[in-house]
């Protein structure tokens, strides 16, 4: 903080304790607190008043959204079920089809016709 400078906390109780705050707020282009005033419960909440949120407008809406169910449940589990046969078909063939886990090493490859006369075959 320089010297001869005023802190910031300085110039905040200053700003509070001149009264200034309230005409700043007044102040503010007529629009007023970002959420609507309200006013203290004088009865006790409803069990459910933390279900809605309440921001002060006349309609207020409620905090989970209500979706309607799109799919029953008969109709995801058989979505479910088909999806998951459809995976475990496709891994049935890949098994199946894998020739490189039935031969489990590269066949050997040797030069001269694979070495038929050394290996004692006929030259012919």
């Amino acid at each position: 903080m320089a010297s001869g400078g005023m802190s910031a906390a300085k110039g905040m109780t200053a700003l509070f304790r001149r009264g200034n705050m309230a005409s700043a707020m007044r102040l503010r282009g007529g629009a007023g607190m970002p959420v609507g005033v309200m006013e203290a419960p004088s009865a006790p909440l409803p069990e459910n008043a933390e279900l809605i949120w309440d921001d002060g407008s006349p309609f207020p809406e409620p905090c989970l959204d209500n979706v309607a169910p799109m799919v029953g449940k008969f109709e995801a589990l058989a979505w479910v079920t088909g999806g998951m046969g459809l995976f475990a078909g496709i891994a049935g063939l890949a098994a199946w089809s894998d020739k490189a886990s039935r031969i489990p090493f590269a066949p050997r490859e040797y030069p001269y016709d694979d070495l038929r006369v050394e290996l004692g075959k006929d030259p012919q």
